[in-house]
C-alpha cells in the first residue's frame, strides 16, 4: 500500500499543475503561492489555490487533492468546498440569487448553515404525468456567508441530485425553494454551466 502524501506535498502538486498565468481575481499568481509554500504558510497557500481555482478552470482531480490537504490541515469548511467544486466540475454548476421569505410570510423560522448540508426541494418547471409540479432535490451552498436566515438574500450554488433534470435552465429563469410543499424562497438563475460527465 502506497503511503499517503502529506498536505504540504499535496499543495505543491496542485500548484505545479496550474499554468504559470493562473491567478486569483486580484492578481495573486501561482508564483506567489509557491512563495507561501516555501515560507511554510500552508493555510495561506491553500486559500490562494482555492481562490485561483474559483476563477481559473481546475480539473476535478486537483479539487480532490486540495480537499485531502484541507482534511489533513483540519480545515473542514475548506474540505467541503473543495469536494463541492470537484462535483461541479463533473456535474455542472447552477448558481442563483436566492431570497428567503420572512418568518411572517410563512418562511423559515431559523437560519441554516450555508456549507452544503441543506437539501431542499426546488420547483424548476418540471411536471408529473398529471401536470403537477415535480419537485427536484438540490443541495445548497451559500456563497460568501456562513448561513442564510429568514428574509435574507444571497447568491447560492446548487448541486442537483439529478443534474440531467436541470439542464433546461438558463440565466434569468425563476425557480422556487421548498422545504415541504409551501414555497420558502424564490431564486433567479445567474449561471448554468455543463459538467464534464
Amino acid at each position: 500500500m502506497q503511503p499517503m502524501e502529506d498536505a504540504f506535498t499535496l499543495l505543491r502538486q496542485v500548484a505545479d499543475r496550474l499554468p504559470e498565468d493562473a491567478a486569483t481575481a486580484n492578481g495573486v499568481t501561482v508564483r506567489d503561492v509557491r512563495e507561501e509554500i516555501g515560507r511554510q504558510a500552508w493555510e495561506s497557500a491553500f486559500g490562494l489555490l482555492v481562490e485561483i481555482g474559483d476563477v481559473h478552470p481546475v480539473p476535478a482531480e486537483s479539487w480532490k487533492v486540495l480537499a485531502e490537504a484541507a482534511r489533513q490541515m483540519m480545515l473542514d469548511r475548506g474540505r467541503r468546498w473543495c469536494e463541492w467544486r470537484a462535483g461541479e466540475v463533473r456535474h455542472g454548476t447552477v448558481r442563483a440569487r436566492l431570497s428567503l421569505l420572512g418568518t411572517e410570510e410563512g418562511g423559515r423560522r431559523t437560519a441554516f448553515a450555508g456549507d452544503g448540508r441543506l437539501r431542499p426541494l426546488w420547483d424548476i418547471g418540471n411536471r408529473t404525468a398529471q401536470g403537477e409540479p415535480a419537485l427536484n432535490v438540490a443541495v445548497l451552498w451559500v456563497e460568501y456567508a456562513d448561513e442564510l436566515g429568514p428574509g435574507e438574500t444571497a447568491d447560492v450554488r446548487l448541486a442537483p441530485l439529478s443534474p440531467e433534470q436541470w439542464r433546461h435552465l438558463k440565466a434569468g429563469d425563476t425557480i422556487t425553494m421548498h422545504e415541504a410543499r409551501p414555497v420558502v424562497g424564490t431564486a433567479t438563475v445567474i449561471e448554468v454551466e455543463p459538467g464534464t460527465v
